[in-house]
């Protein structure tokens, strides 16, 4: 009892903090970036963008050009030679690792200054949902992160690894005690095998607060219920609440209700080796509160705009909602006008609460429709919705008419059962796809393309070909929308695609 009331007591103060900075947004973004900048005067990269003289956020964008990773690296290769104040004063006190498309393994520094955003976040999203919901109980049992290996390497004295495993090392005080899996088992490096020293450490467990990316938590879930022929939801009895985070829960959504077998809160949020940069601050809400007050100073630029190579930047006080923005940050760990690759939707300003929209470098317009992830997703979580047909992964890619018939989008679908009217399903699909994308809709009008074609995977088969380029579990998340057939020719080269 005396555990609850202090964690009730700690939900109620942190929510009050919360409001506080959410309620005055546009002040503490430029008390950020006038901290930043004073900051960043103390390092190389300060020094060659001429801080000194930067004193309004118009001074920042002359002096500050977008960078990607690319535009880092010389300077994050100074830093692993042991060089300090070079992006920020110091070293880093780790390097997070992380996959890049151009740049191969992308370094990630995190700070002294930066750790405790990268902590806070995800312990203010569990301690709202508490002040919201007064569900103290939840704290009572167990909880699982299922996370990459907390093992570090270590460059130029800089501790190295993934940002979940780092996190690892951070776990709050009021979960330390029950965190699972244990240390040995969160070190084991195959993915397959982890999950399954996983189950077997918690299936006798009173587990009660799930956490991991969907795709890791689906794979848990289907192990718990081959071992016990039982939905998670009777095997945990207590379990209660499902965080996550990395990729959309929308597509998920219905296979994990059959998995759990009922109802269960879920909070989202959004971490990133960057930064943690909002959560769900509302049961039952879709958006998520961005955090505005924690060293992060953010920008945006329209996608339409980044797209026609016109860079034209606003801070938070000039976005619209509706308009989908690419996210780019400044950082207490350095990060400079840093362009995450992330886009992003305003659905309000009063607080300023977003949606994540996908991936920049991740849209499909081979035939000049610019579909992006979050019309996918959408249309797959209506499609499944109406037809109560279950979907584990997908994928999209164009496919191109070599005999003057029409192009169409082909999509590549592991089905949680043998689905009879696959048909039907098509349809429905392409008719949700018309309603999320005019554009799309307009081709298949016009008879430009004609309507999308389903291709059956291999139950399992996603994993065999993350597993084939080396990025089973971790942090990998297979694409769900690509502008070219790099991901289905290898799904065609494995034998996974089901032949009709």
């Amino acid at each position: 009892m005396l555990k609850e009331t202090a964690i009730s007591f700690l939900a109620k103060k942190r929510k009050k903090a919360i409001v506080k900075w959410s309620t005055h947004p546009v002040s503490n973004q430029k008390k950020t970036l006038k901290k930043l900048i004073a900051f960043g005067k103390k390092t190389v990269f300060g020094n060659n963008h001429n801080f000194s003289n930067i004193k309004s956020y118009k001074d920042f964008k002359k002096n500050v050009p977008i960078v990607d990773y690319e535009g880092i690296k010389k300077y994050i290769s100074e830093i692993k030679e042991g060089r300090k104040n070079v992006l920020w004063p110091g070293l880093p006190k780790y390097f997070a690792v992380t996959s890049g498309t151009t740049s191969g393994e992308k370094h990630i520094p995190i700070t002294k200054e930066s750790l405790p955003n990268l902590l806070q976040g995800a312990t203010d999203a569990i301690l709202m949902y508490v002040a919201n919901s007064r569900k103290t109980d939840i704290f009572n049992g167990k909880f699982i992160f299922l996370q990459g290996s907390p093992v570090l390497d270590e460059i130029a004295g800089i501790k190295t690894g993934r940002l979940s495993g780092i996190s690892a090392h951070h776990v709050p005080f009021f979960l330390k005690q029950a965190r699972l899996p244990s240390y040995k088992t969160n070190c084991i490096k195959d993915w397959e095998q982890k999950v399954d020293a996983i189950v077997q450490e918690t299936i006798s467990q009173d587990m009660r607060i799930l956490s991991g990316i969907p795709s890791w938590l689906q794979m848990y879930f289907e192990k718990l219920q081959k071992a016990t022929g039982k939905p998670v939801g009777k095997i945990f009895k207590n379990f209660n609440l499902l965080v996550y985070g990395g990729v959309s829960y929308a597509p998920y959504k219905n296979k994990f209700e059959k998995l759990i077998g009922r109802k269960v809160d879920s909070i989202e949020v959004y971490p990133a080796s960057e930064g943690f940069f909002a959560f769900q601050d509302e049961l039952g809400s879709n958006d998520l509160l961005l955090i505005l007050n924690a060293g992060i100073f953010y920008e945006f630029i329209s996608e339409s705009d980044f797209l026609k190579l016109r860079h034209n930047r606003i801070s938070i006080e000039d976005v619209k909602t509706g308009v989908n923005y690419v996210l780019i940050v400044s950082t207490s760990a350095g990060l400079w006008a840093y362009n995450t690759g992330d886009t992003v939707m305003f659905t309000s300003t009063t607080p300023f609460k977003i949606i994540v929209t996908g991936r920049i470098n991740q849209f499909l317009s081979a035939f000049g429709e610019h579909v992006i992830v979050k019309e996918v997703e959408n249309a797959i979580e209506q499609t499944c919705a109406s037809t109560g047909i279950v979907v584990n992964e997908f994928t999209v890619a164009p496919k191109f008419s070599i005999d003057n018939t029409a192009s169409y989008h082909e999509w590549f679908v592991d089905f949680d059962s043998d689905t009879e009217d696959l048909k039907g399903f098509e349809q429905d699909l392409d008719l949700n796809m018309q309603s999320q994308n005019k554009y799309y809709r307009d081709l298949i009008q016009g008879k430009v393309i004609k309507s999308l074609k389903i291709r059956r995977i291999f139950k399992k088969g996603f994993n065999t070909y993350m597993d084939s380029i080396g990025k089973l579990g971790g942090q990998n998340k297979i694409p769900k929308i690509s502008n070219d057939r790099k991901i289905v020719d290898q799904l065609y080269k494995l034998d996974l695609v089901i032949k009709r």
